[in-house]
């Protein structure tokens, strides 16, 4: 008799150990880590499975555990409605992204802050599916946020130094393909004073023989050769044969 009845009691025992699990199974996800940089909007994500639809009973507490210790505390609390954190860090900061009815109790965090550093529990409860892994966890990491360039420093950047520097750089080629005017003082112009044998006062070089100064002669030659340019021209007569170089 007591052989017979022994299998029938070890199924039984399983079966009361095992039926809680079976018919409570409310689960609660939440990712393990999140990373965000000071200023943003951070989504704390938290999603539920539960064998029963939520109803009016169902509840939902976020609390927070600071990253240098101490007990948690509840900031957050929804229980048909929402009750947002009336005073403290979080106070005006936690907005609902929840809905229920497909299994997302999520929040979001506005305005992320170094003090925000911690562990975030989500806990949901949907009587009468109450057992299970009825909560999660969620370590938050919040870092100063990375300088970015913005477009005005790029522009600054650009007029103060690029443009410059262009400019520079392109008077130099300009003086290394423009040729210079080579003056000698053997061929320098004479005075309308000198007559030699031979010449008569007033008359001029030919106008094959008078070069006229560029504007690549004139903006890009040494500081010798534009002096002799301008002493030059302070000594050559003005007449109807002879015209000022215009830029």
């Amino acid at each position: 008799m007591s052989e017979r009845g022994s299998p029938a009691v070890s199924l039984l025992c399983w079966f009361v150990c095992l039926a809680p699990s079976l018919v409570f199974s409310i689960t609660v996800n939440t990712p393990a880590e999140l990373h965000a940089s000071k200023g943003d909007v951070v989504t704390l994500s938290c999603t539920f499975s539960s064998k029963d639809r939520p109803t009016s009973k169902m509840t939902v507490d976020w609390s927070y555990r600071p990253q240098s210790g101490g007990p948690p505390q509840t900031f957050f609390h929804f229980s048909s409605q929402t009750f947002p954190p009336p005073d403290g860090q979080f106070m005006g900061r936690i907005r609902w992204l929840g809905s229920p009815a497909r299994g997302d109790v999520s929040i979001s965090l506005i305005n992320a802050t170094l003090n925000d550093n911690g562990t975030y529990t989500c806990a949901v409860r949907n009587p009468p599916d109450v057992h299970g892994s009825p909560t999660s966890h969620i370590r938050l990491t919040v870092t100063p946020k990375r300088p970015s360039i913005r477009f005005s420093d790029v522009a600054v950047l650009i007029a103060f130094i690029l443009l410059p520097s262009a400019i520079v750089t392109l008077i130099l080629i300009g003086r290394m393909l423009c040729p210079k005017k080579q003056y000698s003082e053997s061929k320098g112009y004479r005075s309308p004073i000198e007559v030699t044998e031979g010449e008569e006062y007033g008359i001029h070089p030919p106008r094959a023989q008078v070069q006229k100064a560029t504007c690549c002669n004139l903006y890009l030659m040494d500081s010798d050769d534009e002096y002799e340019y301008y002493n030059r021209k302070k000594t050559l007569p003005l007449d109807e044969h002879y015209a000022e170089s215009k830029c």
